[in-house]
């Protein structure tokens, strides 16, 4: 996956909510010296888990935001001679191979257009909620 703003984001998280989870685990080792470290330990733990879960979501916003969105020229031959198409195509990774959506003519669509189509499209094939 390339480097995305989401996908920073959930590393950052999911380190943050490691780290809270070994806390925790600290924590409940200290239980047996300490009564009011089971209280501390369960809190720790509930951050953890929301800041896992919060970074599985923005995990997936970042496979959304994995895609690239270009142009492609098509030139074809005619009798007063060659004429130029641009069409709006965007690339992304479905398993392990490459796919290639056409999304649209340049004269019609901008890019953010386009980019929009391509992630309304993506979202679909890997069914993801955006």
């Amino acid at each position: 996956m390339h480097k995305t703003d989401s996908g920073e984001k959930a590393k950052i998280l999911k380190a943050e909510a490691e780290k809270l989870a070994r806390e925790a685990k600290a924590a409940m080792k200290a239980t047996e010296t300490l009564p009011e470290a089971g209280e501390k330990a369960r809190k720790l733990k509930s951050q953890a888990d929301n800041l896992k879960a919060e970074a599985e979501t923005l995990k997936e916003a970042a496979r959304l935001e994995d895609l690239s969105v270009w142009v492609m020229e098509k030139v074809k031959p005619t009798k007063k001679g060659n004429r130029s198409y641009h069409y709006w195509m965007a690339t992304w990774r479905e398993g392990g191979m490459v796919r290639n959506v056409h999304l649209g003519n340049c004269g019609k669509m901008d890019e953010d257009t386009a980019k929009q189509k391509a992630r309304a499209m993506k979202a679909a094939a890997l069914v993801i909620k955006f």
